[in-house]
């Protein structure tokens, strides 16, 4: 699939839509596997330093509390292995979430091209950061009341 998207560029709006939710919908349709296991303290040093204690998502340094990331998505049939483990920032693995490599190449291709919109004042880009800004404003209100 990366590969395949290295060469094609969607002609449309629409086609791009349909290609992000073939690619969800072929993470969905995974069978669901046995349920998730903790890894151990010694299993969770050894996944630490594959990375030198940094998180394998921004890169940047741990400290405290980190997750155990799965290399292949739980969802998308990954073993419970430190093999398939990676260290990362919890706020790095929730926007992750549980994306197959392919779909989270492509968020990051789009993050990029509109961080750039935004950053150069684009109508496009000043109507995503108001709509973000919206979003990440309720979300916030919305943990607030959970504490």
């Amino acid at each position: 699939m990366t590969e395949f998207r290295r060469k094609w560029v969607p002609d449309t709006p629409e086609q791009y839509s349909e290609f992000l939710r073939e690619m969800q919908a072929s993470r969905s349709s995974v069978e669901k596997r046995k349920e998730r296991q903790r890894l151990s303290p010694e299993e969770r040093v050894l996944v630490l330093r594959k990375t030198d204690g940094r998180c394998h998502i921004c890169g940047g340094a741990i400290e405290g509390n980190w997750d155990a990331d799965h290399v292949i998505p739980h969802s998308a049939g990954g073993e419970h292995s430190v093999d398939n483990y990676l260290p990362s920032h919890s706020v790095c693995n929730n926007y992750r979430w549980f994306y197959s490599p392919a779909e989270f190449q492509e968020v990051m291709r789009l993050g990029v091209w509109l961080r750039t919109q935004v950053t150069n004042k684009s109508d496009v880009g000043m109507k995503a950061a108001q709509k973000f800004l919206s979003h990440e404003k309720s979300r916030l209100k919305r943990r607030k009341s959970d504490a």
